[in-house]
């Protein structure tokens, strides 16, 4: 904890001496620091991450640059990317993390246009004369000479309970040998079934995003606003964090680390189906 606090400190005194931050009095410069440490846009979070840009932010490193992605210049941006005043990651567990993602041997860094990192937009829409929330999943994807923003998955409290496919006992079923009736019994599941998704097979999962847009092709879903944003990553080996946006007084602002988890075998997908609430 003493080397983290040392670290900042001495972050905090470089940025503090540093002119150009702030707005003073007409024709003044003034600074006290805060402008400077806070990360201000989530693509500085990926440059101080990876040791691209100077202490104070005015400067951007590129390859051939003495300082570029310098081990010690990353630690220090590393280790104030975390929220310290409300999360609970332990310090052990910052170490575990810089240690891994530092090495000499085998450092690892974020990239913009690698697959491995989602966005999860909280959305409101009129639903059908109601105010209703939208949670949004996006990824990037290659499109053209560029990439673009793409809507993976939603999740709509509206949509959760239209597919309530019964089991065991409760569950209506075709006979196997429907086919020798030539399937009109087919009438049981799209006449006086109430619930045709008890006659889909064990696989089926409802495609909730599709649904979602053709409520919008109708006209019964209108968008509002975004409320809320956070990021979710899984491109450093072995670990995944969870990135969000804190305005508040102080240094310890911006775009910053507010989870971090170690993964082993299989805590990825376990993750990714709890982000996305496929259950």
């Amino acid at each position: 904890m003493r080397i983290t606090y040392l670290i900042f400190a001495f972050f905090i005194a470089i940025i503090s001496n540093v002119p150009g931050q702030g707005i003073g009095s007409p024709g003044t410069i003034k600074d006290d620091g805060r402008f400077a440490a806070s990360t201000k846009q989530l693509n500085q979070f990926f440059r101080r991450f990876n040791g691209e840009e100077s202490v104070d932010g005015t400067q951007r490193f590129y390859p051939g640059d003495s300082l570029y992605r310098n081990i010690n210049l990353r630690k220090g941006f590393i280790s104030i990317l975390f929220d310290n005043q409300t999360s609970s990651i332990s310090q052990d567990l910052k170490n575990q993390f810089l240690q891994n993602t530092l090495s000499e041997v085998y450092p690892q860094y974020l990239v913009f246009h690698r697959e491995g990192w989602y966005a999860e937009v909280e959305t409101e829409f009129m639903f059908k004369g109601k105010r209703e929330k939208a949670t949004l999943f996006m990824k990037l994807q290659a499109e053209g000479l560029g990439y673009e923003w793409v809507i993976d998955q939603v999740s709509f409290d509206p949509f959760k309970n239209l597919f309530n496919k019964p089991v065991g006992d409760q569950k209506d079923f075709l006979h196997p040998l429907s086919h020798e009736l030539g399937f009109m019994n087919l009438r049981r599941a799209f006449q006086d079934s109430k619930l045709p998704e008890s006659y889909t097979a064990n696989s089926y999962k409802p495609d909730y995003l599709a649904i979602f847009l053709y409520e919008m092709k109708q006209n019964n879903l209108k968008f509002i606003t975004v409320s809320g944003l956070k990021f979710h990553f899984f491109q450093i080996d072995g670990w995944y964090f969870e990135v969000n946006q804190f305005n508040r007084p102080g240094f310890n602002t911006g775009w910053l680390i507010s989870n971090l988890v170690r993964l082993g075998p299989g805590d990825k997908e376990t993750i990714l189906k709890y982000i996305y609430d496929q259950e």
